[in-house]
Order: structure tokens, then sequence, then C-alpha cells
């Protein structure tokens, strides 16, 4: 699945400019509380980079999928959350802050574990075995300008200008709402033909994969004793993966347009699920400052 100009152009500069809408909503305590209470961090962690590629082999398994689909599968399961996952906490009313550790975390971390899961996959799936390594330097980069870089001007103004910072949070989420809904609708267009095809191959498995990192986040945040807000942002990070570097996986080092299929479905299919999320977080947890962990 190609990505459209309006996606590969709009959607980074858009990103730029929610993130620093994020960053207006934190301050320096929020940060401070993720690694006093760390708990959180490790828990999403955990779940992120082991739990999300085996629920990926087990689903795989139980449904008798293709073996290309698999390894699909099992890919977009080891990515971690991406930008677009902030956002949805910021919707949600969860921990942002949290998001924003866990996502910048998982990144690294996967620049190892997802070549790991996908050689393992692809002996187990397919009897061969690729030398995969992902852009180290590519991947700090953009952690660096679509979320450091932005979140930290963004809680500048906040510390210089709060009375700025405050009337741009409603206007945040309802540009970062609208930006969600068009990205959806250029995504569904842009498979137009095919969705039908795709949602047959991998539909079941992928919104099982989606809706079971939703279920695991939720569930071990109430296991460890997190909060409301904390639990959704890890929830989210599970749900919400970085589909670009599962598709930049499958089609520029594997060349496998099948391998591609589950990451192109769960690419257009987390974003309504995201919102269901998103809708429930409002409705649980009252309007206060989203960057508070309490």
């Amino acid at each position: 699945m190609e990505s459209s100009p309006l996606i590969s152009a709009g959607l980074p500069i858009a990103l730029f400019i929610i993130m620093i809408g994020i960053g207006m909503t934190l301050t320096v305590r929020d940060f401070r509380q993720v690694a006093v209470y760390p708990k959180g961090l490790i828990v999403g962690t955990v779940a992120q980079i082991f739990l999300m590629p085996l629920v990926a082999f087990a689903l795989a398994s139980a449904l008798a999928v293709p073996p290309a689909i698999a390894v699909g599968l099992v890919i977009i399961a080891a990515c971690p959350g991406g930008t677009t996952s902030n956002l949805f906490v910021l919707l949600a009313r969860g921990n942002i802050a949290l998001s924003i550790v866990l996502t910048v975390s998982a990144s690294l971390i996967t620049i190892l574990t997802l070549p790991l899961f996908a050689n393992i996959a692809l002996q187990f799936y397919m009897g061969t075995e690729e030398n995969i390594v992902l852009p180290v330097w590519k991947t700090i980069g953009m952690l660096i300008g679509i979320v450091l870089f932005p979140v930290t001007i963004g809680m500048l103004v906040r510390a210089r200008k709060p009375e700025v910072a405050r009337k741009a949070e409603g206007i945040v989420s309802v540009f970062g709402g609208v930006v969600l809904a068009l990205l959806i609708a250029v995504l569904v267009y842009g498979v137009r033909d095919q969705i039908w095809e795709l949602l047959k191959q991998a539909g079941p498995a992928t919104i099982l994969l989606n809706a079971a990192g939703i279920f695991i986040g939720l569930l071990a945040g109430r296991v460890a004793g997190l909060t409301q807000r904390e639990s959704l942002a890890v929830a989210v990070e599970l749900g919400v993966k970085n589909g670009t570097i599962a598709l930049m996986v499958t089609l520029t080092l594997l060349e496998s347009s099948s391998m591609s299929i589950p990451a192109a479905v769960y690419g257009v299919l987390m974003f309504p699920i995201g919102f269901m999320l998103a809708m429930y977080g409002r409705h649980i947890i009252p309007n206060a400052s989203p960057g508070i962990g309490k």
C-alpha cells in the first residue's frame, strides 16, 4: 500500500503541530512522575516488546493464516507505537507524558527486537531467514524531529505563556480529531478497490491483534495498580502501532507485498478502534489536565 502525497507530506507537518500542542499540556513534573514511579513504563514496555509479538504468533497459529500473512502479523505486532498514539492518548485524557516516554523507549528497543521477531517468524512460517537491519539514525532522527523537539517547544510555551497554552488545549484536541478523521478517509479511499480482499485475508487476525493489545494494556494496568490515565496510555500504545515501520520492513527490506497486507489493514482499522477507546477514556475520566498521571 503506497502512501499518498497528502499522507507522506501533510501528516508529518500536522503531527509536528499537534505535538507542539500536546507539549503545551505538559510540565517537567509530568515526566518526573514517570521517572519516579516507573511502573507504567515497565509494564507498557514489557507488554509492547514481548507480549504483543507472542500474541501475534498465537493468533496466526490459531487462525491458520497463510505463512506470508503470519509473518506480516508478527512484524506489525513487534512495531512500537507511533506519534499518533500520543494524540489518541490526548483525546482519551490518558497520561500523555507516559505515552511519549513509551513511544520513545519502545521505538529505540525495537530497533533490535523487531528484526529478531521478524527472523523468528520467517524461519517458523517460511523456512527462511533474512538479515534485517532497521535504520538506527533515521529512527532516532524521527523521534527527535516529530516527538521530542515539538513537545519541548510546547512545554516552553506553557512555562512562559500559560494562558496561551490553556487556550490551545481545546484547539489541539479538535485539530487532532479532524486530522485523524481525514487520515482514515484517505487511507480507506486509497485501498477502496482492494479493501474487501484485504479484509478477507487479514481482517480477523488484525482486528483480534488490535483488540488484544488494548485489552492487555487495560488488564495489565489494573493488575499492576496503575491509574486510569496510565492504563489508557499503555492500552493505546499497544493498540496504535507505527505502521510505517512495518510497511518499510515488509515492502522495502523483505520486498513482499503479501507480508505488507497485515500492516496495511492494521493501519486502517486501528484508527476507528482507537477513536472508540478515546471516547471510552473521555467517558470514564473527568475533564482535567491530561498530562497529570493521577
